[in-house]
């Protein structure tokens, strides 16, 4: 999976400071991190490949739509700034959580009823900034995003963002303002439990 979310953002993200966040995110670990510490994905390389389904999901609904909105014309042939608006959304939004996991090790039974150490996957935040707003301030610090990027990236965890919990609108104006910011959200949701989930369809 690294290999091609390195193929993706090379070919599609290539704005002032694309290559620089590059080496940086090469420094992290990004490419060897969980996606979750035990839900979704909560393996070594998980991250790296959640990122690659949500710009797979985001990119075919970004096309879908335009196709509904009666663009067939260019539907199947998004312009270069498109493509790179939907890389970076899509391959980015989770960059939060790069340096974000560390590993201990803890005690279970296992099958025999014996006492065992295992790996187990906990959070350990170097820099308490949010989620959303803590993928736009990383990234933002190489490259500079659209409005309606930083809101895409920002609001991608929907109405289950720690704001709307307590009570804020801001996810909702945000939706009404920013449709790239609801195809992210609903992305992030189709990677997580459709490709990603144990459930059948």
């Amino acid at each position: 999976m690294k290999d091609k979310f390195l193929e993706i953002y090379r070919e599609n993200i290539t704005r002032p400071g694309a290559e620089e966040f590059l080496k940086w995110l090469e420094s992290t670990d990004f490419f060897t991190a969980p996606a979750s510490t035990r839900f979704h994905l909560s393996r070594p390389g998980g991250l790296v490949e959640h990122s690659v389904h949500v710009y797979e999901r985001l990119r075919a609904m970004y096309i879908h739509e335009r196709v509904m909105g009666g663009m067939e014309a260019e539907a199947y042939d998004l312009d270069s700034q498109q493509e790179e608006t939907v890389a970076i959304c899509g391959l980015l939004h989770d960059i939060c959580k790069a340096n974000f996991y560390g590993v201990e090790m803890r005690n279970r039974k296992n099958e025999q009823g014996q006492w065992e150490k295992y790996p187990f996957y906990v959070v350990n935040d170097q820099l308490p900034y949010g989620h959303g707003e803590k993928s736009v301030y990383i990234i933002s610090s190489f490259m500079k995003l659209s409005r309606k990027e930083a809101m895409a990236i920002r609001w991608h965890m929907g109405f289950s963002d720690n704001e709307f919990k307590a009570g804020g609108y801001s996810v909702g104006n945000a939706f009404e303002m920013f449709p790239l910011a609801v195809l992210t959200h609903i992305a992030d949701l189709q990677a997580t439990y459709l490709d990603e989930g144990d459930g059948e369809a």
